[in-house]
């Protein structure tokens, strides 16, 4: 049997974190009517900020399945190493995902773009990342894998928007019932993920997990955690059993709820599972230095540490470890998002042992995983470049105007998994690792040369296609290849600045990626009306605003260079800006329809994948 390790972890929290005053300004007021039982639920739980993947109109900013793949790509940004060796398995947890089939982890999947490789889904409440984990360690600790990603991510507040509730016919003259209106103020949206594998991380720390165990203890109460039934209603099992769906949803059966006559039974399942584990030698209390625990509410700490205290078995209370109050309650992505934040706050250290606790109130479980920290805390601390979480550039718009919201959201959407995919990109990997060379700084000036020159051209091509009732939107695009069109020769000049021949540059070949980029962007510039081009501008251009100092310092910082060997990086930084001004007159234009939107979004999907084939095959011609 192999030792396992978790030797990466990721998140992903959509948005910025909402406060308790905001919390009906993105679920909405039922019926124009705030909670009665908001505020001694907050009280309760005393969470003061979470996450929600809905906007203030509740429309959905990303899908489950997306927040599950940001997350995993976050894990793999810090593990080099796991994309290179090769992932076997994917196993992924969820309370609800976003259809009712195929499985959760086949829509994880295909969002990742990771390779054919075996999957799980785990269908649950909070239990489900849980057994997620011990499924990817068990694949890894027999030897089926050697490396394996687990996976939970929750989207809980589009079930809670205030529409759902007005809709429904038993609820228009009365109160939403306070199991249902309780989860809305408990529950948020997130995702996390590990990466587990046979070996400790090269560098930095790394969790060996040395037993998992998940118990369910359905065969002794009732269901309290639910949705697709009405308790109320004894004439149907489930939802599938009404004559029809509007029926079941009028009855109230689709909303999620909690039975609040049992939830208080699960701090007592959790604690007795935890005796158990005591009197079976798998727990020694006195050697946990952190007990990591997915409480739902405060009110269940406060419960946890009473039975604790009454048995005789505590765990010292500066010990416990919880994100609950800030990050939100995010159900099974919970453990995952708290041992992320734990890993990289700096506070473990080689030897120390990690419990982790998740109580499940779905039909009651338990689960518990113990972990050792292994590695080189020094070499954990000295992270190799400033992380940074994905961030699209900004871009004006009217959020009044449908159209030209949808679109802009659809295109940060597009930006975030570009960037996240960027990260993994052998040269910009060994860039943010600090092993950037002389040779990688050459090879990327001559491989990215060409393409800038075939810049101003396509741009300038797709103007003269613009019809000339929109002689607006052809000066912006004639503006835009004249700014362009030098931009080569600054290349050119920090290339020779580094030692490099001029004639070998300017006699380079265009790699494979390069020749789909550009044969992609000439094809689309020659169509009618080829405004759908500020998709493409939207990635290249991009890349000036939000990457091209960002680059352009590490490699000055790692190479010894000065300001004007990297100068074409740090002008672009600059100049993009404007070019942004130019997109932001097109994305506001009357032209802009639901049709031109689409074709916009899918350009820039296209163009951020040729963009990174054209770095992925450097020198590849």
């Amino acid at each position: 049997m192999n030792h396992v390790y978790v030797t990466s972890m990721g998140k992903f929290l959509p948005g910025e974190p909402v406060g308790n005053e905001e919390i009906e300004d993105y679920l909405g007021r039922i019926n124009g009517k705030s909670s009665k039982s908001k505020r001694r639920i907050l009280e309760q739980n005393k969470i003061r900020y979470r996450h929600y993947a809905i906007d203030k109109q509740q429309r959905s900013l990303y899908s489950n399945a997306e927040m599950a793949a940001l997350a995993i790509h976050d894990a793999l940004a810090r593990n080099s190493n796991a994309l290179d060796e090769g992932i076997d398995f994917l196993a992924v947890g969820t309370t609800q995902g976003d259809l009712l089939v195929p499985g959760f982890a086949s829509m994880v999947h295909a969002e990742t773009g990771l390779p054919v490789m075996e999957i799980a889904t785990h269908h649950g409440v909070c239990a489900s990342g849980m057994q997620a984990m011990k499924n990817a360690y068990l694949q890894v600790l027999s030897g089926e894998s050697r490396i394996a990603i687990s996976c939970a991510s929750e989207f809980p507040s589009r079930v809670f928007k205030h529409t759902r509730f007005e809709a429904q016919q038993t609820y228009r003259d009365s109160a939403v019932p306070f199991d249902t209106d309780f989860l809305r103020f408990m529950l948020s949206d997130g995702a996390g993920a590990a990466v587990l594998q046979n070996a400790p991380a090269a560098s930095g720390l790394s969790l060996r997990i040395e037993w998992i165990d998940n118990k369910s203890y359905a065969n002794s109460y009732d269901v309290c955690m639910y949705a697709g039934s009405n308790k109320d209603n004894k004439e149907h099992t489930g939802w599938k059993d009404y004559p029809s769906v509007h029926e079941a949803s009028d009855d109230g059966a689709m909303n999620l709820k909690q039975d609040i006559r049992l939830v208080n039974e699960m701090p007592k399942v959790g604690v007795d599972r935890f005796f158990e584990l005591v009197e079976e030698g798998a727990v020694d209390p006195s050697s946990i230095d952190w007990m990591v625990c997915h409480y739902s509410s405060h009110f269940f700490r406060d419960e946890i540490f009473r039975l604790l205290k009454l048995g005789g078995l505590t765990i010292p209370e500066e010990k416990w470890f919880t994100n609950l109050y800030t990050r939100g309650n995010t159900g099974a992505a919970s453990i995952y998002i708290m041992l992320e934040e734990l890993l990289s706050s700096g506070n473990l250290s080689p030897g120390e042992k990690v419990l982790c606790m998740v109580p499940e109130s779905g039909r009651f479980q338990t689960s518990y995983m113990l972990m050792t920290v292994v590695g080189s805390k020094d070499a954990a601390s000295k992270a190799p470049f400033e992380e940074r979480m994905p961030e699209a550039p900004q871009l004006a718009y009217d959020a009044s105007i449908d159209v030209q919201a949808q679109l802009v959201r659809q295109l940060v959407r597009v930006w975030i998994d570009f960037e996240q995919k960027l990260a993994r990109v052998p040269v910009i990997r060994k860039l943010y690792e600090g092993k950037f060379t002389m040779n990688d700084y050459k090879a990327l000036m001559e491989n990215i040369r060409q393409q800038v020159i075939d810049g101003s051209q396509w741009i300038a091509r797709a103007a003269s296609y613009i019809p000339i009732e929109h002689i607006d939107l052809r000066s912006t695009f004639i503006a835009h290849a004249r700014d362009e069109h030098r931009d080569f020769q600054i290349l050119e000049r920090n290339y020779v600045a580094v030692g490099g021949d001029l004639g070998a540059i300017q006699s380079g070949e265009k790699n494979i990626g390069s020749e789909a980029l550009s044969a992609y962007l000439f094809q689309r510039a020659s169509r009618d009306n080829p405004v759908d081009l500020i998709g493409a501008m939207w990635i290249i251009e991009g890349l000036g605003c939000r990457m091209a100092r960002y680059w352009g310092e590490m490699i000055r910082d790692q190479l010894g260079l000065n300001d004007e060997q990297v100068s074409f990086l740090l002008y672009h930084s600059d100049s993009d800006e404007l070019h942004f001004e130019r997109l932001e007159t097109v994305v506001q234009h009357p032209l802009l329809t639901a049709d031109i939107a689409a074709r916009i979004v899918k350009t820039a999907k296209t163009t951020a994948r040729l963009y990174l084939l054209q770095l992925e095959e450097l020198n590849n011609v």
